[in-house]
C-alpha cells in the first residue's frame, strides 16, 4: 500500500496527547505520514493534565491516561517533530469584512489567493483534527480552517475528527449556502455526561472556563437535523462512527480506533462504521 500523507491540526492552546498519539501510532503502523499545522505557525502543545496517569478526570470519576501512554505523550511532545508546524494564517487567506474598503477586489484576492492554497492539499489523502480543549480557542471558530475542511469535504476526502475537533466540522459552511456539512450525518463527540461542571482551560493562560463555553452534544443533535443522527454511546467505553468521508470520534479513550478507522477508510475502502 503506497504512503499517504494526513495534514493534522493542532491547536496552539492544548492538545489533548493521546488523540494524537492513537491516530499517530495508527497511520505510521500502516505506512502513513504526518504533517503538523497550527493557526498561527506556534508550536503545539500537549495539556499537562493528558501527560499524567494520576489526573482523574471529574466526569468519569477515574484516571483516563495510563502510565504507558503518558509516557509515550511526553516523549513525543518533548521531541523535535512538533517543532516546525506550518502556519495556517500564512497559508490560507483571511476573508475580508464585508465592510472593507474596495470590498470587491479585497474578495476577488481572497478567492485567488484561496484556490492557490487549495492546491497545495492535494498532496494530502486525509485531514485529521485532533481534541482537546485548546480547538474551543483556536480551531472551532477558525474561518481559515473551515476553508481546509471544506476544501478536503468537496473533494471527498477523508476527514477524522476527535473530540472538541467535531465541533470544527458543525461550523465549517460554504459562505452562501451557510449549511453544516454534517446536516443529515450520523455522527458522534463529547456526550453532555462527559462535560466539565469546572475546570476548562488552555495554555498560555490563566483562565479557568468552568464549563466548557458550549454543549458540543446540542450543537452536534442541532447540527445534523432530522435526516441525521447524533451517536452519543453514553456507558459504552468508546464511540466512533464512519460517515464517509467523515470519521467522529467521541474522546480520548476513542483515539487508537478512530486512527484504526481511518486507516480502514484510507487503506480498505471503509465507508460505514457503528451505527
Amino acid at each position: 500500500m503506497p504512503s499517504k500523507k494526513i495534514l493534522t491540526v493542532l491547536s496552539e492552546y492544548g492538545y489533548w496527547g493521546e488523540e494524537l498519539l492513537g491516530p499517530l501510532e495508527c497511520l505510521e503502523v500502516a505506512g502513513h505520514s504526518l504533517e503538523f499545522v497550527t493557526p498561527r505557525g506556534g508550536r503545539p502543545r500537549a495539556l499537562p493534565v493528558s501527560m499524567d496517569p494520576g489526573f482523574v478526570d471529574p466526569p468519569l470519576g477515574m484516571p483516563v491516561t495510563s502510565a504507558a501512554t503518558a509516557a509515550k505523550v511526553r516523549a513525543l511532545d518533548d521531541s523535535p517533530r512538533l517543532d516546525h508546524p506550518r502556519n495556517l494564517a500564512a497559508w490560507f487567506p483571511e476573508r475580508p469584512y464585508f465592510s472593507a474598503p474596495n470590498f470587491l477586489r479585497a474578495l476577488e484576492e481572497y478567492n485567488e489567493t484561496l484556490k492557490k492554497a487549495r492546491q497545495d492539499l492535494d498532496d494530502f489523502a486525509a485531514l485529521l483534527l485532533v481534541g482537546g480543549s485548546g480547538p474551543i480557542v483556536d480551531m472551532v471558530n477558525n474561518q481559515r480552517l473551515h476553508d481546509v475542511v471544506l476544501a478536503f469535504y468537496q473533494t471527498n476526502r477523508p476527514i477524522c475528527a476527535i473530540c472538541y475537533g467535531v465541533a470544527c466540522l458543525a461550523f465549517a459552511r460554504d459562505l452562501n449556502e451557510r449549511q453544516s456539512i454534517l446536516h443529515g450525518r450520523h455522527v458522534t463527540g463529547h456526550t453532555v455526561e462527559y462535560d466539565y461542571h469546572d475546570g476548562t482551560g488552555f495554555l498560555g493562560s490563566d483562565l479557568n472556563m468552568g464549563p466548557p463555553p458550549y454543549t458540543l452534544e446540542y450543537i452536534l443533535r442541532d447540527t445534523v437535523g432530522p435526516e441525521g443522527q447524533y451517536h452519543g454511546n453514553f456507558g459504552k467505553k468508546t464511540s466512533v462512527i464512519v460517515d464517509y468521508p467523515f470519521i467522529t470520534a467521541r474522546s480520548n479513550q476513542c483515539s487508537y480506533e478512530a486512527g484504526d478507522a481511518l486507516v480502514a477508510v484510507l487503506d480498505r475502502g471503509l465507508r460505514r462504521q457503528g451505527w
